[in-house]
């Protein structure tokens, strides 16, 4: 099967930021989640900045909308992996 390693750069609200960072300190009175399944070596900067990403692209993939993706989806880079393994 072949794979691609697709980066975004997103634009986030102090609002946004917030309601994640609230998000991870609620994780972290349920350490036996799904959710922390190969996060437990991150810092609480990486698990927010992870659920903002998470948050606004399952947005856009589950409310097509494109002037939603204009506003907080800046660019997309792709790049076709040779051999399949990653």
């Amino acid at each position: 099967m072949k794979t691609v390693k697709t980066t975004f750069k997103l634009t986030y609200s102090e609002d946004q930021y917030n309601k994640a960072a609230e998000y991870v300190e609620d994780m972290k009175k349920h350490r036996n989640r799904v959710y922390w399944i190969g996060k437990e070596d991150k810092s609480d900067e990486e698990l927010i900045i992870s659920v903002i990403a998470h948050r606004i692209l399952s947005g856009f993939y589950n409310n097509y909308n494109p002037a939603y993706a204009t506003g907080q989806i800046l660019s997309m880079e792709n790049t076709r992996n040779g051999n399949g393994d990653n």
